[in-house]
């Protein structure tokens, strides 16, 4: 065995600051394994294990995000292997936050609506946040108490929930607040069919169909959430749900056009946001037998595939240049992955 060994790949291939990834070798002889460190380009990461073929380890910050090497070396800084793997590690767009859901792009100008919600009840003095398609950061409102789901509609207006007062307020081009539907019960999760017709999801178990004058009606009755109710429309025009419980075996709720109800994917941890790629994969922040991140799942739902490595994570979104935005519960990071998401999300 050869004392330096060279890195066969992280599985994941990507992950944010604090993600566990686990790191293969080969070539690591058993005595050089106490010496051994991992590498995330200049960034040494923090082991939780290690054997002579595999590691754990955990994303360290860095600089400034984006493909880097993953490499090990014998505790010489930089004295990396003869191979060195590519990760892409999350760049900090912002933190500071509370989102509790998923982050929206403006398919109109690129720009990223993030909230900060606070707990129920809590007057925040900004509540919604703007970047920029630039990355520039700005405070675009404080009208709304608990803001919970963002969604924009075909005609590019934005549409935020409030699970304080069970209300979607509609949201201007010059920042003015509108309430627009009420009565939704702890409103949470917001998603737009192919049709243009708005969906809230109640965490207390109801999904409700929203006509275009703000008028809800109760359509489909589910398991009640601990938490909030995660909406997202497929290709295939089916509504999914996450809604987490006590359990850490949940299921994806498949709702077709008719409100027919079935078992998408089961045997995810406190599945929570959700998002499709145009090739009708379905990504979904959760934990899946004991690790946590982004997960994504075929349409076929044959298996859970992590792709981001990351604790906390409670939403994520794409760009239109493929970028994946990820929300923990206090920071937002951008990732650029070349995966692109649907229209409809």
């Amino acid at each position: 065995m050869s004392q330096s060994g060279h890195v066969l790949g992280g599985g994941p291939a990507a992950g944010i600051p604090g993600g566990e990834v686990i790191v293969a070798f080969e070539g690591l002889s058993e005595a050089a394994v106490r010496d051994c460190e991992i590498w995330f380009g200049t960034e040494r990461a923090h082991l939780v294990a290690m054997t002579s073929r595999r590691a754990l380890a955990i994303v360290p910050p860095t600089k400034r995000g984006g493909e880097v090497e993953l490499s090990i070396s014998l505790g010489q800084k930089q004295a990396a292997t003869s191979v060195a793997a590519r990760f892409v590690v999350g760049r900090k767009l912002a933190e500071d936050l509370h989102p509790v859901t998923n982050p929206a792009f403006d398919p109109e100008d690129g720009s990223l609506f993030v909230t900060r919600s606070g707990s129920r009840g809590e007057q925040i003095p900004v509540s919604l946040f703007r970047f920029s398609s630039d990355g520039e950061l700005s405070e675009f409102s404080g009208d709304i108490t608990n803001p919970t789901g963002i969604a924009f509609d075909k005609a590019g207006q934005m549409f935020i929930t409030s699970r304080f007062d069970g209300s979607v307020y509609r949201v201007g081009p010059l920042n003015e607040v509108s309430a627009f539907a009420g009565d939704l019960g702890i409103a949470t999760g917001i998603a737009f069919n192919r049709d243009g017709e708005m969906f809230v999801g109640d965490r207390s178990g109801v999904i409700y169909r929203v006509n275009e004058i703000g008028e809800g009606s109760a359509w489909v009755q589910l398991e009640p959430s601990v938490s909030a109710y995660h909406l997202a429309f497929g290709p295939d025009g089916a509504l999914y749900v996450t809604g987490p419980t006590v359990s850490s075996f949940d299921v994806i709720t498949r709702v077709d056009e008719d409100g027919e109800q079935s078992a998408f994917y089961r045997g995810l941890g406190r599945p929570q946001g959700l998002a499709f790629d145009k090739e009708g994969n379905l990504y979904v922040a959760a934990s899946y037998r004991g690790r946590r991140g982004i997960f994504r799942i075929p349409p076929d739902a044959a298996n859970a595939e992590m792709v981001v490595a990351g604790m906390n994570v409670v939403g994520l979104a794409f760009s239109a240049s493929g970028e994946m935005v990820v929300a923990t519960n206090d920071t937002i990071y951008s990732l650029p992955l070349g995966i692109y998401g649907t229209l409809l999300d």
